[in-house]
């Protein structure tokens, strides 16, 4: 069993044993401290708005920019806060059970797949049904080279990691429009008019990526983690994960020594680590290997270290560092 399916199991079972007597109990203390909440108002929302939770900054950001100023959007990640091992709180699951609409990604966060699935919630947006997954493990890309994928290395496992693509994120987006408009028909056409707005964004990020990816000195690049392979797809390039798709499991001895081969091999100037998780490996294998490090956001939080101040300004520094890491011409 891989890490992360450990993780998943440990997280399902804490919500079942503690989720329902948490939703109820919860819920009646927060409701007498406000007093109400949005769902007991006549409308639906105790201020007029539409009262939506989102699971991690992904959905929080797609709701925030498709509701505009018709919408409450709190998220159940912090920033800085690991989305993969998020646990819910008694608050939190209240919180949830309160909200007109939840936006959440199904298979990222166990606990909340689960508070999700226990909630009364109207509107539950399941981000993954928005557009096609697919499955990807530490290669990704059609790379030719072995590698071993022992304990801890998650090979062909469903990649949740569908914002890092400008294209499916889009999908994602036009169908979390789609089901706000029908949750709030009254702001159907603000809603219509953000979602232009933001379809324009996401074409011209496409465009920016496959012109400033498309004559590079390699196609290769490292990474912490297995979450860059859709983005790797779309526009030919093939990630080289030193873990799979969970970012805390440990790579096995020979796994290290292949990537080190390949970065030869390939010409490969740099590995990619991450904010949010731990930069040791990274470093040690860039170190052994002669390579450079630098960053490669996968988004899944904002922070103080984040290199842009939202999902737009931080895909464009994830550019950058792409275009220098493999010469781009």
């Amino acid at each position: 069993m891989t890490v992360m399916n450990v993780r998943r199991r440990l997280a399902a079972s804490r919500i079942s044993t503690a989720g329902s007597a948490a939703l109820a109990a919860t819920a009646v203390g927060l409701g007498a401290l406000t007093g109400c909440s949005a769902s007991t108002a006549a409308d639906g929302r105790s201020d007029g708005k539409l009262d939506i939770v989102a699971s991690f900054y992904p959905m929080q950001y797609l709701a925030e920019q498709i509701g505009g100023t018709h919408v409450h959007v709190t998220s159940l990640t912090q920033p800085g806060q690991e989305p993969h091992d998020l646990e819910i709180s008694a608050r939190q699951t209240a919180q949830l059970q309160s909200a007109d609409a939840v936006v959440y990604l199904k298979n990222l966060q166990p606990a909340v797949d689960d508070a999700v699935a226990q909630s009364e919630v109207k509107t539950k947006i399941d981000a993954a049904s928005l557009t096609t997954l697919e499955k990807h493990g530490n290669e990704v890309g059609g790379h030719a080279a072995s590698h071993d994928t022992s304990k801890g290395e998650e090979s062909g496992a469903t990649d949740p990691h569908i914002w890092l693509d400008p294209v499916k994120y889009g999908q994602v987006a036009e169908g979390v429009a789609k089901a706000l408009k029908k949750a709030d028909p009254k702001h159907a056409a603000d809603y219509d008019k953000n979602m232009a707005a933001l379809r324009k964004k996401f074409a011209d990020l496409d465009t920016r990526y496959k012109s400033g990816l498309a004559n590079t000195r390699t196609k290769v690049f490292i990474t912490t983690h297995a979450a860059f392979g859709y983005l790797a797809e779309r526009y030919g390039l093939t990630e080289e994960a030193i873990n799979g798709l969970d970012p805390e499991s440990e790579p096995s001895a020979n796994r290290v020594k292949d990537l080190e081969k390949m970065a030869k091999a390939d010409g490969v100037s740099t590995v990619f680590y991450e904010t949010l998780v731990s930069d040791k490996t990274a470093k040690t294998i860039a170190g052994d290997a002669n390579l450079k490090t630098d960053v490669l956001d996968p988004i899944e939080g904002i922070t103080g270290k984040s290199r842009g101040s939202d999902y737009f300004q931080v895909m464009e520094s994830n550019l950058k560092a792409l275009r220098t890491a493999l010469g781009a011409k």
